[in-house]
């Protein structure tokens, strides 16, 4: 009788820790984490820079609102997006986890902007396993929450023009003007993304509030500043890797390369060799800065979301002037009248020269970053780790766009109006993006 007594205490001792809950904690971590999953799977799915930037932005938008309901330090961005309306607030607070709910909410965008969305779906349920046997009810309480408040938050994006741009005509290709842009070796793809302009922004007030001037008059004789640009990038191009080795431009130029659309060539086989866009170099420099602040979960997705906002904005920007402008590159030009053997050090991307877009995008980010994190702010940026480069050093964020921007040079792909005025026009667009949006009470 005394060992049946004996059993039944610990059986009851067993089922009462078996239902015990434990909070669920949810850390920068886990969002540094998430942002890392997309962006791999973006890699593997092969997303032009533009589209990236989209996809990077509404999820952390989703995140960013769900966190502001719970951080009164923090204001919604309701009303500072443009048409982006009130998000659900919580049916309950009770037993919600607002950090969870954002994540969440973050996860469930992102597999809904990508094309790989079952690589997504095993991580979100290898999660949501974890979380519900952690504490059932903050898990389903802050689930619901989370993917009431991104089902709006789609709805919102889904009206932003990105699928009427699906559906549009390609980019016409002008044959008889010397000066337009036509598609480069080896793949000779078409112009990506003629359409970019007709997306929606979220702060600029249209995709032309920023138009730079325009390039250099066109022209190939010999004391034309165009030309003097021109000749500029293929001397540089010759001097820097005359010796073989690797000098220190080669080297800034492979850094910031980020071109998902390089291609190799074997034989008869052609094949896409995998890298981050030029706004996800700066999405990991995000990351840096965040650990290197020991930024909390709330901080963190604030961070992601400004930086987020501007570069996505920078691309639509960018793109406005490419198509507008549509100039060719240096590498058809130096092939068609200099040297016919001469390539760049970087595979020339699959759209109009002018003005370039990392130098865009950079000087957004730089801005962005500087605001949140400050001038002078020193990181050792191993995003590119992954892809066989060593780390790179900087003393501030502009510093970093300034050497980004130059890569574009250094890298025979741009002429050096493009990198100048489009690092201007980025800086134009992130002053504008800081001053415009109130995200802090």
């Amino acid at each position: 009788m005394k060992n049946q007594l004996l059993l039944i205490m610990s059986l009851s001792l067993l089922i009462g820790c078996a239902k015990k809950s434990e909070p669920i904690v949810i850390t920068a971590e886990d969002f540094h984490k998430s942002v890392d999953k997309v962006g791999q799977i973006m890699v593997h799915d092969i997303f032009s820079p533009p589209v990236a930037s989209r996809v990077f932005s509404y999820p952390n938008i989703a995140a960013y609102e769900i966190m502001a309901q719970g951080n009164p330090k923090y204001a919604s961005l309701e009303g500072q997006l443009t048409a982006l309306t009130r998000v659900p607030s919580p049916e309950t607070t009770e037993g919600l986890n607002y950090q969870l709910a954002a994540l969440i909410a973050h996860m469930d965008l992102n597999k809904k902007l990508i094309f790989s969305e079952d690589e997504m779906q095993i991580y979100i349920d290898s999660l949501y396993g974890v979380w519900e046997d952690k504490n059932a009810e903050e898990f389903n309480v802050s689930k619901a929450h989370g993917l009431k408040v991104a089902a709006h938050i789609f709805l919102w994006m889904d009206q932003d023009n990105y699928k009427q741009t699906r559906t549009m005509s390609k980019f016409s290709v002008d044959t008889d003007d010397p000066s337009r842009w036509q598609p480069t070796p080896p793949s000779y793809m078409d112009g990506l993304e003629p359409h970019w302009n007709k997306i929606r922004p979220f702060v600029i007030d249209s995709a032309a509030q920023f138009k730079p001037v325009p390039p250099p008059a066109f022209s190939m004789e010999k004391d034309s500043d165009f030309y003097k640009e021109l000749i500029e990038v293929y001397d540089i191009s010759n001097e820097i890797t005359e010796s073989g080795d690797e000098s220190e431009e080669v080297a800034i130029a492979q850094f910031w390369d980020c071109n998902p659309y390089v291609s190799v060539s074997r034989g008869h086989l052609m094949f896409a060799t995998k890298k981050i866009t030029p706004g996800a170099h700066w999405i990991g420099i995000t990351k840096i800065a965040c650990r290197q602040s020991n930024y909390d979960f709330d901080d963190t997705v604030y961070a992601y979301t400004k930086t987020s906002v501007a570069i996505a904005d920078a691309f639509i920007s960018c793109w406005d002037e490419k198509y507008r402008s549509n100039l060719i590159r240096p590498e058809t030009l130096i092939n068609d009248y200099i040297d016919d053997a001469w390539k760049p050090v970087l595979q020339t991307p699959p759209f109009p020269e002018y003005v370039s877009g990392h130098s865009v995008a950079s000087g957004a980010a730089a801005i962005a970053l500087t605001d949140i994190f400050g001038d002078n702010f020193e990181f050792a940026d191993d995003t590119e780790l992954a892809y066989g480069l060593p780390v790179r050093n900087f003393k501030s964020f502009n510093q970093a766009a300034n050497e980004a921007a130059i890569s574009r040079m250094y890298g025979g792909i741009h002429y050096r109006a493009a990198v100048e005025i489009g690092l201007k026009q980025g800086r134009g667009i992130g002053d504008f993006v800081i001053e415009k949006l109130n995200m802090i009470n």
